[in-house]
């Protein structure tokens, strides 16, 4: 069977709606719990993947740069797709963001979303949507939701394999318009990555097994909002969720504080905003970056806002967009 050797795939950042934090298997990344998000326009990572039998070893390069942050984490992921295709073959990895990195705006979701597509194209192995979520997962358990546009869910599963544990499309893009403003408070990365903040969270906080509770009520109530397309409701579940994410964090031993003065400073723009009549709600995932969600004709007046915001860096947009997909591949 002919296979090209090389694929370059892209991918987007999704943003978690009801957040996954908690991990029931963590050698097959497997959830405890669901989530549901929205995957992104942009906020895009670009990777193209070779498979060369002149290579001695794998090489990975991020932003132009020979890379060791992460390597092994992606040599492990490239022996999944070595062992499926039954080769052998190294592979030069080019990987490419265009937003900040490991800040807490889920550049593991899009990074290893665009690589599970790019090795699936590149080795020609013709997986599934579901077979690439789940592959996805593998590499970072957000990644599963960036295989598909629009809204996804990532179900939980209950299999010990995990052969169940994989993300769903729910809607398209365009079934709810959306504008998702980013609050950029911070470069560089945090200093504790989601894996080692989930693992603190679940073994020392009092709290988890609630959040664990709970959890399921969120996702029903906000895959009926969706349906809906009630973006009011998406907002306030959206927010009340991640609260309650952060909440139990803090309950960890030592806790675990994501935010900084501006992280807090940009909440409190969102809360003002909402009091002078805006349909704008905030939330945040494992790091001190502020995403605002509001209606699409709100969303100049809300970003000139966060801009006042001191200490905001940067403010980012994005809508609704759509999957992962290969955009080149080049047979050998």
């Amino acid at each position: 069977m002919h296979r090209p050797l090389t694929a370059t795939a892209e991918a987007t950042s999704n943003i978690a709606l009801v957040k996954y934090w908690g991990k029931r298997d963590l050698a097959l990344n497997l959830p405890r719990t669901g989530s549901i998000s929205v995957t992104l326009d942009s906020l895009t990572t670009r990777t193209t993947v070779r498979f060369d039998d002149g290579l001695e070893a794998d090489r990975i390069e991020f932003e132009g740069n020979h890379s060791a942050r992460g390597t092994a984490r992606i040599v492990r992921f490239l022996d999944l797709l070595r062992a499926q295709a039954e080769t052998d073959l190294h592979a030069h990895v080019e990987t490419q963001n265009n937003f900040p990195t490991a800040a807490g705006l889920a550049s593991s979701a899009s990074g290893f979303a665009a690589l599970a597509v790019a090795c699936d194209a590149a080795l020609g192995l013709g997986l599934s949507d579901s077979e690439l979520s789940i592959l996805a997962r593998r590499g970072s358990g957000s990644a599963a939701r960036s295989i598909f546009g629009g809204y996804a869910e990532m179900r939980a599963g209950e299999e010990a394999d995990g052969s169940d544990a994989y993300a769903v499309p729910i809607a398209d893009p365009e079934h709810l318009p959306l504008t998702l403003l980013v609050a950029v408070t911070a470069r560089g990365e945090k200093s504790i990555g989601s894996t080692e903040g989930m693992r603190r969270t679940e073994t020392t906080s009092p709290f988890f097994e609630g959040w664990t509770r709970q959890v399921p009520k969120d996702l029903a109530a906000m895959r009926l909002a969706i349906r809906d397309a009630d973006l009011e409701q998406v907002g306030v579940l959206a927010e009340t969720n991640c609260l309650r994410m952060h909440a139990v964090a803090l309950g960890a031993h030592p806790p675990l504080l994501y935010w900084n003065p501006t992280t807090v400073a940009a909440m409190q723009a969102v809360k003002e905003l909402r009091g002078q009549g805006r349909g704008v709600w905030f939330t945040i995932d494992a790091g001190p970056q502020v995403k605002a969600i509001c209606a699409p004709e709100d969303a100049s007046h809300v970003a000139r806002h966060l801009r006042a915001v001191p200490g905001v860096i940067e403010v980012l947009q994005a809508v609704p967009g759509p999957g992962a997909r290969v955009v080149s591949e080049i047979p050998s």
